[in-house]
């Protein structure tokens, strides 16, 4: 019986292919919608490094303007000075601690045919590669006495190491870069961490880096200042050490502690820390340490825009637009029908025959058009990929929503579609007949 239904529901289909191609079309634009803004604000929301959010912690420490909050109405500034910066990373109070900032350079390939070019770098900590769980396709980060001894040594992204030495393990090979000779010691393979948690400079969405440095060639090669850099007073001079030695903030400072006890040390460290550089004159504002896990410092960000969300929530507004036209559109169909129904419900077929056989005539209509939605939805997302260069990696469609919203097309094609099926078969049989 159930195959003689499914077939009464394909040649029903078949008999009205416009009037159903449109229902489908209808709930397919609904189901594209929500499933582009779905598939953004999952992403965009996503805490790429889930597994050890806890253990990783942004510190903040309060070294502005007495008269004024680095941040409204009371917060620390994000970013760190380069004192600090290098006098916590060099006491290695935690598990593992990493400074860092982007900055720039000149590199010049010995490879022939590639002429030289600026690449935007960082300037890190070694404990960088294994606090962010970093892979590497070829050697590792450099130790503890390359960064003690500013060796140069340098790290290069998978794409880099293409550009420069073909893919090829270059592991030992050597690099001219920023006038002089860098061994690298270290390939990174596909890494890219979305949202870009440790460092938001550029957006939440930004490439990584081309190449990872020790954290101190910066103060040696003079490099930019990349990202963000705050000041609350003036740099006594033009000096490059100047700089150094201010307050400005620039730095990227994170620790990993693995439970609550170390949590709660470090944080009595910072306090003793802060104590002490009063006494030599600095942190003019009361003690206002923070110390924000990943999750907090996403949500402190606010990583998905309010906008976005908005959109998300208007994208189901639309759905649900959809899904009634699609209701309106089944009840004209089914009007049309009524002499049909009518007629074999004279013929004995009682009230659930007849609501399971446009229920499955309904599910095939809601289950097309889930599909229809799905692939509109994947031309939608290259679209978004193609107009922001940024985005493109975070709009890739997952199974899990794919199944989810042929499922939600279904299911929201059955709540709409069961008024106008109970509605066809109320009237009585003969009333139908004559209609």
């Amino acid at each position: 019986m159930f195959s003689y239904y499914c077939r009464l529901a394909i040649n029903s289909i078949f008999r009205s292919k416009i009037h159903s191609a449109l229902t489908m079309l209808t709930i397919a634009l609904g189901i594209a919608a929500c499933t582009i803004t779905l598939t953004l604000v999952t992403s965009m929301s996503a805490n790429p490094i889930a597994h050890k959010s806890a253990q990783l912690f942004r510190v903040q420490l309060d070294n502005w303007d007495p008269n004024q909050a680095a941040v409204a109405p009371n917060l620390p500034p994000e970013l760190v000075t380069w004192t600090d910066a290098n006098n916590i990373v060099q006491a290695k109070y935690a598990k593992r601690q990493s400074a860092s900032a982007i900055t720039w350079g000149m590199v010049n390939p010995a490879k022939q045919g590639l002429t030289p070019f600026l690449a935007v770098m960082r300037v890190t900590s070694k404990d960088f590669f294994p606090m962010f769980d970093v892979p590497f396709i070829y050697g590792a980060g450099w130790d503890e006495s390359a960064e003690h001894n500013n060796d140069y040594v340098v790290v290069l992204s998978k794409e880099t190491n293409q550009r420069v030495f073909d893919g090829a393990n270059s592991v030992g090979q050597t690099l001219t870069m920023l006038g002089a000779t860098f061994t690298v010691v270290g390939v990174l393979d596909d890494w890219h961490l979305s949202p870009k948690f440790y460092d938001m400079s550029y957006g939440a969405f930004s490439d990584p880096e081309e190449m990872y440095l020790p954290l101190g060639l910066k103060a040696e090669f003079e490099l930019p200042h990349g990202g963000i850099t705050s000041c609350w007073k003036a740099v006594e001079s033009e000096r490059y050490d100047a700089f150094l030695n201010s307050e400005c903030v620039n730095f990227q400072l994170w620790v990993e502690l693995d439970d609550p006890n170390e949590l709660s040390k470090f944080s009595l460290f910072l306090t003793n820390y802060v104590e002490q550089q009063k006494s030599l004159g600095r942190f003019p504002r009361p003690l206002n340490n923070r110390l924000l896990n990943v999750e907090q410092w996403l949500d402190y960000k606010q990583v998905v825009k309010q906008d976005v969300q908005v959109m998300f929530w208007l994208s189901l507004m639309f759905l649900l637009v959809c899904l009634i036209n699609a209701a309106s559109l089944l009840s004209a169909k089914l009007h049309a029908k009524h002499s049909e129904i009518g007629l074999r419900r004279a013929l004995g077929a009682n009230f659930g025959q007849i609501v399971m056989q446009y229920s499955l005539e309904i599910i095939l209509i809601g289950f097309c058009g889930g599909v229809l939605g799905v692939f509109l939805a994947v031309v939608g997302l290259q679209g978004v990929a193609a107009l922001y260069a940024g985005y493109g990696h975070l709009v890739h469609l997952n199974i899990t929503i794919a199944s989810g919203v042929i499922a939600l097309a279904v299911l929201g094609t059955i709540v709409a579609g069961l008024v106008p099926v109970y509605t066809a078969c109320r009237p009585m049989p003969a009333m139908q007949i004559k209609q």
